[in-house]
């Protein structure tokens, strides 16, 4: 049985900063890397911006290798700094409802410019 399930959010400690990723001490057993393309779904310019040495961040177990004690970890879409819990990126806290709304209003505004401009 792997300790650490896929999906599960695990305290951890940071410990070294690269260019490419964070590195975390998870336990005394495991440890950790944040790769660079897991900090965000942003462009990220330096991965100092995002945590610092002596840290205790929140990590979202990605993959594990049982045999080296190692974790593939995220901080996408999480709050790694409080409580680590989702955050759906894509969907406001009122859903998709707003875009549903508008649409139709924004379609008939395009089509209505796009009328005056063959005129």
């Amino acid at each position: 049985m792997k300790k650490y399930e896929v999906g599960k959010i695990v305290k951890c400690l940071v410990t070294g900063i690269e260019n490419y990723g964070i590195f975390v001490k998870v336990d005394d057993e495991y440890s950790g890397l944040i790769h660079i393309s897991e900090i965000t779904v942003h462009f990220v310019r330096s991965v100092n911006d995002y945590v610092t040495i002596g840290e205790e961040i929140y990590c979202k177990v990605i993959e594990q290798d049982e045999n080296n004690k190692q974790l593939k970890l995220s901080i996408k879409n999480i709050n790694y700094k409080s409580n680590g819990e989702e955050i759906n990126s894509l969907e406001s806290k009122n859903g998709f409802k707003p875009l549903k709304e508008n649409l139709i209003i924004w379609t008939k505004e395009k089509l209505t410019e796009y009328k005056d401009i063959e005129k």
